[in-house]
């Protein structure tokens, strides 16, 4: 094979149509072959083996993007990790790495161009994940690089170890059961976990819309969802190695199940039934039209004590003209039907919501509706976006808004959301938080209340992973601070053991670190590859020496 050369699987490597080894020298049966004795140059070094041991070399793995594509960063460093690869931080010190990117706005791909870029001015073996070249295949910055498709994460260790023989391995296929297409790779392969006290569960891929100016759908294509028992012992697993809360993923949660005739609730139910007390869930993003389906189920889950009270609905436009053009399936009253149902069934509810501001499409009418329905309901979490035309998407062949048009209405929309403080009014509450991080200063431990609001308390003791009882003193736009009414109300959930290590492998057993699993050189497949190099150098030793010895 060509160095370099494009291969569109692992399989290729020998294709269907190559001669067999029989037919291949078939025809030199006759053929005598001359020795011809040369004289051994003794300055020269010994040979070098020209194989590579699997499993030995160091790793970068760099994620952008949604939870879905962080979980599935995850899984693929649990993977090699597992194989006896060593993930590395240090990006210089790699060998490999692995990009696993984002395509739902051009900034996150500029940033992922840029670091393929980075990585060949060093000369690093690169292998490429995530949306962009799933959906992307074509593009021109991607020619020559391994890929793994969305669907194929479960085969990231065969991508890496071709990629370090010089190969440019391919993986697009999907992945079906009986012809319909499934959730993707088994949600019980090993991962590494970023958080070890959050798991990330991915229930569905995919998604049932259309939208024109997505890029994702091309990516992720249609709905597949995970089997309901799938998705349960998942969490059960993840709750034995520590793990207090639990977020659920997917393109659009609403519509999970809809290929396999459950529903979102169903699911619901079956995981709160094994949720420890004190630990919590927390559901991901849905549209409108589906969760319309669901309210009156989904009010009782969000109510329920290891629910957050938080739904992440997006409606992208307060005009029915800009969301017809979007293609999104519902009105901006099907919006507010779901935010004022919920809010008056769950007490304390955060919705937080998604806009695209100067759409092809939208006129000031349409804008000016948009910030209306923002100063309506004040949502405590907007994500303000500016429209970019993603290649490929139906949006991205419309006539565009002027771009300082495009910049002014999103400026405003900005200037709209930094005029309310959505936390002033709990001053003074008592309130339990679970802890799971720290703050970006590393200053405050940042915990989270039922309604999931984000909440900063003191680092006056070990209170990590552990749930307790704090009264609000001070609130910003995204934030509240606190003091700890009682330190002895600082438990860990009931049942869960202490988390693993940072970097500790999940789905081994309780975990085995990297560093561990860096030195463990009995894998059978190590074994044979060592075995298989030293043979051979030893041949050639023997072979040279045997030249010397009768010359």
């Amino acid at each position: 094979m060509v160095h370099g050369e494009d291969i569109e699987d692992i399989e290729d490597i020998i294709g269907q149509g190559d001669e067999s080894p029989d037919e291949r020298y078939s025809s030199r049966k006759l053929v005598i072959p001359k020795y011809k004795r040369l004289r051994p140059k003794l300055s020269e070094a010994a040979p070098e083996a020209d194989s590579i041991i699997p499993g030995t070399q160091r790793v970068y793995v760099k994620t952008w993007g949604c939870s879905h594509n962080n979980s599935d960063g995850e899984y693929m460093a649990g993977q090699l990790a597992a194989y006896g690869y060593q993930i590395v931080d240090a990006k210089q010190d790699a060998d490999v790495w692995l990009l696993n990117s984002c395509t739902v706005k051009n900034p996150a791909e500029d940033h992922f161009r840029n670091e393929i870029k980075l990585a060949q001015s060093l000369d690093k073996k690169i292998v490429v994940a995530g949306c962009v070249p799933q959906g992307e295949r074509k593009t021109g910055y991607l020619q020559g690089l391994s890929v793994i498709g969305v669907q194929q994460i479960d085969r990231v260790v065969e991508v890496v170890e071709e990629t370090l023989k010089g190969h440019s391995v391919r993986l697009f296929g999907a992945k079906k059961s009986d012809g319909r297409k499934i959730g993707g790779a088994r949600l019980d392969l090993p991962k590494i976990r970023k958080n070890p006290l959050i798991e990330i569960i991915a229930i569905n891929t995919g998604c049932l819309n259309q939208c024109t100016y997505c890029k994702t759908k091309h990516a992720r294509g249609e709905l597949g969802s995970y089997p309901p028992e799938e998705i349960v012992a998942r969490a059960e697993q993840s709750f034995q190695e520590g793990v207090v809360e639990l977020w659920l993923t997917s393109e659009d949660t609403g519509a999970y199940g809809k290929d396999i005739g459950v529903t979102l609730p169903q699911l619901l139910w079956k995981l709160v039934e094994v949720i420890p007390e004190g630990c919590m869930l927390r559901l991901g993003m849905t549209n409108p039209p589906y969760i319309l389906e669901h309210l009156e189920e989904m009010a009782k889950i969000l109510n329920h004590p290891r629910v957050y009270s938080f739904l992440h609905v997006p409606v992208q436009a307060g005009s029915d003209n800009v969301l017809f053009e979007m293609k999104r399936e519902y009105t901006v009253e099907d919006f507010k039907h779901v935010v004022d149902f919920l809010k008056q069934r769950v007490p304390g509810i955060t919705i937080a919501t998604d806009l695209i501001c100067g759409f092809p499409t939208e006129t000031e009418e349409d804008f000016e509706g948009t910030l209306k329905l923002v100063e309506e309901y004040k949502f405590p979490s907007l994500f303000i976006n500016q429209f970019f035309p993603r290649p490929g998407t139906p949006a991205a062949k419309m006539q565009r808004i002027p771009a300082d048009v495009v910049k002014k209405r999103t400026k405003k929309a900005h200037e709209l959301f930094q005029t309310y403080f959505p936390y002033n009014h709990k001053i003074g509450e008592t309130q339990d938080v679970l802890i799971t991080e720290l703050s970006t200063d590393r200053k405050y431990y940042v915990g989270h209340n039922k309604s999931y609001d984000q909440v900063l308390v003191p680092m006056d003791g070990d209170f990590m992973g552990k749930k307790l009882t704090v009264e609000i003193t001070e609130a910003g736009k995204h934030f509240m601070k606190c003091k700890i009414t009682d330190i002895s109300s600082a438990s860990r959930p009931g049942g869960v053991p202490e988390p693993l290590k940072l970097g500790e492998l999940s789905g081994c057993g309780g975990g085995i670190s990297n560093e561990t699993v860096k030195n463990r050189m009995y894998h059978p497949l190590l074994v044979v590859s060592l075995f298989v190099l030293i043979t051979s150098v030893m041949l050639r030793l023997y072979y040279s020496l045997s030249s010397v010895i009768t010359r």
